[in-house]
């Protein structure tokens, strides 16, 4: 296996027909029982798992019988697993789920953001709006974790910080799913102020690879609720939403903060997951692009990249919106 490892697979930025720098990508391809089935760089690789790990982070949600308390359906669930854009249909759907569970908009412990879509983000600043807590791209997720308080009558008052009931919950579910025990994670603050997970790359997509696999009526109800409503999971144009349209329930993605991106591929019993080494957001889909792309031809899977060409190699315009540059994958996976 360690000859798969040193596989090198990059994305390179170029301008004016040159290469002007190069990010390079660590990747795990494994199966439910955690076996590496292709690499990359380093497969091991120790890294936050940041808003890749939502739906494990949701499980408890559903397993424990808040969400059927609360009323929260496949939309209310897909937007708990989001990185959603603050289109109104996402602030809307966080300020319903906190109705639904007794909650405010001030009891969500994530502050508020620009916009990860530039399209709202630019009316946002161009209308003048006060930005709060329901813009964050996290809401859905907060307004999970109070249903799950309030389902066990748990102080609502500091859900999110490490030691708190709701967040040791969390844990229980996140060493359930990665074959890890609880004391291998190193814990840190995301950027929503929750905890965030630091773990192997091959341990995450050994999460997923199970993910997209499992029978347990939680995540299945996850798993499709997130297929059934990807323009909830991220947004209009944004990756997350068009790769589980085009890829018709073949795939379930997931991106997370610092280059990070995992995936589920049901048919192949696979998971991915994938480290963008100097975090440069712009890589990570078409990373992970290039590595479905890799996989698919190597186990006959039927996915096609058609109409996802604008993801698969981003174009880069300068000020005048001229393109001069592509950001494109280079380099191979190696498998075993």
């Amino acid at each position: 296996m360690a000859a798969t490892a040193m596989s090198t697979f990059t994305i390179e930025s170029t301008r004016s027909g040159f290469v002007e720098s190069f990010h390079v990508v660590s990747v795990a391809v494994v199966d439910a029982e955690g076996a590496l089935v292709a690499a990359s760089g380093d497969p091991d690789r120790v890294t936050f798992w940041r808003s890749a790990a939502k739906p494990f982070q949701s499980l408890p949600l559903v397993q424990d019988g808040a969400a059927d308390r609360y009323g929260f359906g496949p939309r209310e669930l897909a937007l708990a697993c989001a990185s959603h854009s603050s289109e109104p249909m996402h602030r809307a759907l966080a300020m319903q789920m906190l109705r639904a569970c007794g909650c405010e908009e001030h009891q969500l412990a994530c502050g508020p953001h620009p916009p990860l879509s530039p399209a709202v983000a630019e009316e946002a600043q161009r209308t003048g709006v006060v930005l709060t807590p329901r813009w964050n791209n996290c809401s859905g997720k907060h307004a999970g974790m109070l249903a799950l308080a309030r389902h066990h009558g748990w102080d609502p008052k500091g859900y999110a910080s490490a030691g708190h009931p709701v967040q040791e919950r969390i844990q229980d579910e996140v060493a359930k799913w990665t074959g890890l025990p609880r004391d291998a994670f190193v814990k840190g603050v995301d950027g929503c102020v929750a905890v965030a997970f630091a773990l192997p790359l091959r341990a995450m997509a050994t999460a997923w690879a199970r993910f997209g696999i499992s029978e347990d009526p939680s995540a299945r109800r996850l798993r499709e609720a997130m297929l059934a409503h990807p323009e909830l999971v991220a947004g209009k144009g944004r990756a997350c939403t068009d790769m589980m349209t085009a890829f018709r329930g073949e795939a379930v993605v997931k991106i997370g903060a610092e280059g990070v991106y995992c995936a589920a591929l049901p048919q192949a019993r696979l998971g991915v997951a994938l480290k963008v080494e100097d975090g440069d957001a712009r890589c990570a889909a078409p990373a992970l692009l290039a590595v479905l792309q890799a996989v698919a031809a190597q186990k006959g899977l039927p996915l096609s990249l058609a109409g996802l060409e604008h993801h698969a190699e981003p174009r880069l315009l300068n000020t005048r919106g001229e393109v001069t540059g592509t950001l494109r994958a280079v380099g191979e996976l190696g498998f075993a």
